[in-house]
């Protein structure tokens, strides 16, 4: 039997009444909490509110802004009135993305921070079926179609004292299998689709969650860095914390999105976390601050830490045979190095903090090695939207490194081939999942929904494999595989992550093989790196070359990859791809068809004889404007 998202809420009110909820400062970082009982009574008024307003059962109601309290606040009132949340990414800037969402969704209403309301205001000719919007935060002007969070907040007053009845019963009326979300894809394979995700896709995934990792103590506070409309941040988050009576808090409010990322280290200081959500980007860059932090104290505590590194690395294996065996021998000397050096990290770092979990499914695994020889985690795992997004995580009782984990309990996994027929242990194929938090479906695509769940099941369009021990190996999308002319598959992120990973000069790689003969790479370079070795375009495409040919025959990083799939041609880029030429998606990833589109030309010259060339008329053109 499944629950409401209200229904989750009640029962955590029933045992958690006063314990805090929802952390935020909004001034500096001194920060303030509601309680769940708080929460719960400000989500009853904000429905009744809504209500009052004329929102309907089942109608949609857009949600675009920095996470805050009002964020939560507003979801659950939207969600206890009968209707349904769109949480709308902040960095979704073009009108054409927006307006597309909010039309396609049919949103009658929508709620939006003082920074968001002000990239909304010249767009709203453009909104089709909007008829309000909802400040959460003091402007300086307030529009005829405007009203304050706080102004709904009495109305829901108003309401209640006249009419309680009403609003319980249309809280009473949501069912678990009503819809809660319409959350967007980002589109790095094809444009965006609308998830239908239920109340209970998102109760249930939570508690999978909470389960796998054998519960979140009460005591347990996070910091949400990582985008609240987004499902990640949805389950792990919002609603796992809830579930468990554990608190949330959002990064110090600022009055810009640079401000707010600049007070991350802020607030990270003030909540001491016990657990955070993570990205590759996001902990790629705690990195490389500990490191910074570390070589200020000199080449003695720097000699210090890497042997320290070397140690932990020895010590702590895979994960799964962590001591075992000869490493046991290495305890001593970790418990030394980890007294001297990695406590201090963790003292200056977050004191609290036991360890993260890794969204997406090719996290870097010397990241993870590196983080784990501090004394701080990192399980990586994976997850889709379409799942509500869970589906594997390593945890404290079941880690691999270099794995996505072991799925969630109660749900139902396969890798399967073409025609979703299971493969054996071992055997690479599509990622295919059965549970409870499987979407309802893409809302206004019944085509879409027919192709991705089939008989139950729900087509990841994610290749990967078992192995013998259950753990999950995910090779990255279906729809992003190398394909060479004699029909070969090979997934690209590896090779791209590795090539930009271990280049100082090379910013980011795209592959490509659509049948062909060889393999070609988009790339874009760091300029200023280049810069500092030369100021002569021959010599920087030399250099570009040789960090590719390094994958090669004889190279540094000879075997790590098969060498049809290492670039033959590559093409360099002037333009970085990035969230504002649309090359980028709102969770960072390169939006590969969007990139073929744009540089077909560059891709078909690859495959020409000039264009084969390292030192192209191209690229060497490209070139000499990066270096003058």
């Amino acid at each position: 039997m499944g629950k409401t998202i209200i229904t989750l809420l009640r029962e955590s009110v029933e045992k958690y009444r006063g314990l805090p909820y929802l952390y935020e400062a909004r001034q500096g970082t001194e920060y303030t909490a509601l309680t769940y009982g708080e929460v719960q009574e400000h989500a009853i008024r904000f429905a009744a509110g809504l209500m009052a307003l004329g929102l309907r059962a089942g109608e949609r109601v857009s949600l675009i802004s920095e996470g805050k309290n009002n964020w939560v606040l507003g979801e659950l009132g939207i969600l206890h009135a009968g209707a349904v949340c769109v949480p709308l990414s902040v960095k979704l800037e073009t009108e054409q993305d927006i307006t597309f969402r909010v039309n396609h969704s049919d949103s009658v209403m929508v709620l939006a921070s003082d920074q968001q309301i002000a990239k909304l205001r010249p767009m709203k000719e453009k909104f089709t079926t909007v008829k309000r919007y909802i400040l959460l935060d003091p402007v300086e002007t307030v529009g005829e179609d405007e009203i304050y969070f706080d102004a709904v907040l009495a109305l829901g007053d108003k309401l209640l004292e006249t009419d309680r009845k009403q609003v319980e019963e249309r809280m009473a009326a949501v069912e678990p299998d009503s819809l809660a979300n319409i959350s967007y894809t980002s589109g790095t394979t094809a444009n965006p689709k609308g998830i239908m995700l239920s109340h209970d896709n998102y109760v249930c995934n939570a508690e999978q969650a909470v389960d796998h990792l054998n519960g979140i103590p009460s005591y347990f506070k996070t910091l949400l860095i990582l985008p609240w409309d987004h499902s990640f941040g949805h389950t792990a988050g919002i609603y796992s914390f809830m579930k468990c009576g554990a608190a949330i808090a959002s990064v110090a409010a600022g009055k810009s999105t640079m401000e707010i990322l600049r007070n991350v280290p802020k607030s990270m200081k003030a909540i001491n976390p016990h657990l955070l959500m993570s990205v590759p980007a996001l902990a790629a860059n705690f990195r490389k601050n500990i490191e910074a932090g570390i070589e200020k104290q000199g080449k003695t505590a720097w000699r210090l830490f890497r042997q320290g590194l070397k140690v932990a690395y020895a010590y702590n294996g895979e994960g799964h045979n962590r001591g075992k065996g000869k490493r046991a021998l290495l305890k001593p000397l970790v418990t030394f190095y980890d007294k001297m050096i990695f406590s201090k990290i963790r003292q200056n770092f977050a004191s609290n903090l036991q360890y993260f979990i890794g969204g997406g499914a090719l996290l870097d695994i010397e990241l993870q090695r590196f983080f784990y020889a501090i004394g701080i985690p990192m399980y990586q795992g994976y997850g889709l939207s379409e799942a509500s997004p869970i589906i594997s995580a390593n945890c404290t009782q079941a880690h691999k490194l270099g794995s996505s984990g072991k799925t969630m309990p109660r749900m139902d996994i396969r890798i399967g081939d073409e025609a979703m027929n299971p493969l054996p242990v071992g055997k690479k194929g599509e990622i295919l999942i059965r549970g409870g938090n499987v979407m309802k479906g893409y809302w206004k695509n019944p085509e879409a929904t027919a192709e991705t769940i089939v008989d139950g099941w729900l087509r990841t369009g994610d290749m990967g494999y078992l192995d013998s021990d259950g753990y999950l190996y995910v090779l990255g999308r279906t729809k992003s595989l190398l394909i060479s002319n004699d029909g070969e598959k090979f997934s690209p992120e590896g090779i791209e992550e590795s090539i930009t990973a271990k280049s100082e000069y090379i910013d980011q790689c795209v592959l490509h093989n659509n049948q062909s003969p060889y393999t070609t790479a988009l790339l874009t370079v760091n300029k200023e790196a280049l810069k500092r070795r030369t100021a002569d375009p021959s010599e920087a495409v030399r250099i570009i070359a040789g960090e590719i040919a390094a994958y090669m025959k004889g190279g540094k990083y000879d075997g790590l990859f098969p060498y049809r799939w290492i670039p033959t041609a590559f093409a360099i880029i002037e333009e970085p791809f990035s969230e504002k030429n649309g090359m980028v998606n709102s969770t960072m990833k390169i939006v590969k068809h969007k990139v073929y589109e744009r540089y077909a030309k560059e891709i078909e010259m690859l495959h020409t004889p000039d264009g084969k060339k390292s030192d192209s008329e191209h690229n060497l053109k490209i070139l000499l404007g990066l270096l003058s």
